[in-house]
C-alpha cells in the first residue's frame, strides 16, 4: 500500500513554527477559530484550506481535513492492521 502520509492542522502549524495565535494573525481569524479548525475542519471552504496549507508551506493533501478524532481513529486502524 503506497497512501500518502497526512499530518493534522496541528501538527502542520507547528512544523511551520506557527502559535495559533502567530496562524490566526497570518489568516486574518481568531486564535480560537483556528483552534476550532483543528479539532473539526470539515466545512472549511477550498479557499481557506489552500490559504492554510500556503501559509504552513505544505501541499493540501499533506493535511489532513476533517474531524481529528477520525484521523486518530484511522491512524489506530492502520497501527492494528499492520501488527
Amino acid at each position: 500500500m503506497n497512501a500518502k502520509i497526512k499530518i493534522t492542522m496541528e501538527a502542520a502549524r507547528r512544523n511551520a513554527g506557527y502559535s495559533q495565535n502567530d496562524a490566526a494573525k497570518l489568516m486574518g481569524v481568531h486564535p480560537q477559530t483556528i483552534s476550532a479548525w483543528e479539532k473539526d475542519s470539515t466545512n472549511l471552504s477550498i479557499t481557506e484550506v489552500n490559504r492554510i496549507a500556503s501559509i504552513y508551506k505544505l501541499p493540501t493533501d499533506m493535511i489532513f481535513f476533517g474531524n481529528r478524532n477520525e484521523f486518530i481513529r484511522k491512524l489506530r486502524e492502520r497501527q492494528l492492521v499492520t501488527e
